[in-house]
């Protein structure tokens, strides 16, 4: 089968825009893959970070539907563990009745920030830390599918009066950890191999399909990959692009916390750091996905015949809106 791509949308602070603008630049670039001709746009959960501005994926994503013609629009995604399931039931079953046929349900354990900020959104209570996790997932797939069993209280709420449009679900992970969860429950799942690609492999989709076969599911699981990947006209151009998602990266490590740099800025910095965190910095760099056109294609046809996908979906973090704009045009050139 042909390779589908897809985007998965982090809305970073562009540091050549006002930081105000970042929700709007998410929209500019939904409407752009929109006319591309790219499968589904993704939206990611953050709170209080300097670098992306999307704390609430549910209003981006109804927002980006209405705007939007044929692309199918969803979450990757909402961060579960500090939410109820029937009220995230609620608000993306609205919006699957709103624009059927176009609407994903991505979960994530992950907070999504810091845990002061998981303490802010439990309060008054406890954050659960993802304990629950495993629980709401069970009862937000009872919720959408209307599968509770009969004698258990839940069964008696409706979620709309008409839940036949559902959203697609589909459960988020790095490093498997949720795979045979996502298996089990009958969720589609999505691998973040640009968050943590040391760590992600195929045997995870493996545990995924072995999961979802022992369950018994009638229909099958679908499975998609998502990678960093920065696309320039030339490597040299690419990689220079590449260096702000990187150095970012690179800082989170090391307990920084600052804007995005310019590229020029991250080569300055490179040049004045010790040995072995250049070696760092090499290694995230290695494992996106960074090039021209034509490298970025073979790379991608190669992760999705590794991980036995026809679906990935590309994270592209840049410090120019048009950087990161002209990335998504070439990638979609000859797919």
């Amino acid at each position: 089968m042909p390779l589908k791509l897809s985007v998965v949308d982090q809305t970073p602070v562009h540091g050549c825009h006002a930081k105000k603008d970042a929700p709007l630049l998410t929209v500019e670039l939904a409407k752009l893959c929109d006319e591309l001709g790219y499968h589904r746009f993704w939206v990611a959960e953050h709170h209080n970070s300097v670098h992306f501005a999307n704390p609430c994926p549910e209003i981006m994503v109804a927002h980006l539907a209405a705007v939007t013609k044929r692309i199918r629009v969803g979450s990757g995604g909402v961060m579960l563990s500090h939410y109820s399931p029937l009220k995230v039931a609620e608000s993306f079953s609205m919006m699957a009745t709103l624009h059927p046929d176009r609407i994903d349900l991505g979960v994530g354990r992950a907070p999504g920030g810091s845990g002061l900020t998981s303490a802010a959104l439990a309060y008054p209570h406890r954050p659960d830390n993802g304990e629950t996790y495993a629980d709401k997932a069970q009862q937000l797939e009872a919720f959408i599918q209307g599968s509770f069993p009969v004698d258990h209280p839940y069964g008696q709420i409706n979620v709309l009066p008409d839940s036949s449009n559902k959203p697609e679900l589909w459960m988020l992970g790095s490093s498997g950890g949720s795979a045979s969860l996502a298996g089990e429950l009958g969720y589609n799942i999505a691998l973040a191999r640009f968050i943590d690609p040391d760590n992600c492999q195929p045997d995870i989709f493996q545990s995924y399909r072995n999961a979802w076969a022992m369950s018994g599911h009638e229909r099958k699981g679908n499975t998609m990959l998502a990678v960093a990947a920065i696309c320039a006209d030339s490597e040299a151009e690419a990689k220079l692009r590449a260096g702000t998602a990187v150095y970012r990266k690179l800082a989170s490590q090391l307990g920084q916390r600052e804007d995005f740099l310019t590229p020029e800025q991250v080569q300055d910095r490179y040049r004045q750091l010790p040995v072995s965190v250049q070696s760092a910095y090499d290694h995230i760099l290695s494992g996106y996905t960074v090039g021209t056109p034509e490298r970025c294609h073979d790379e991608l046809a190669t992760l999705a015949a590794a991980f036995a996908c026809d679906e990935i979906s590309l994270v592209t973090v840049t410090y120019s809106q048009a950087e990161r704009l002209d990335s998504y045009r070439l990638l979609k050139q000859g797919v």
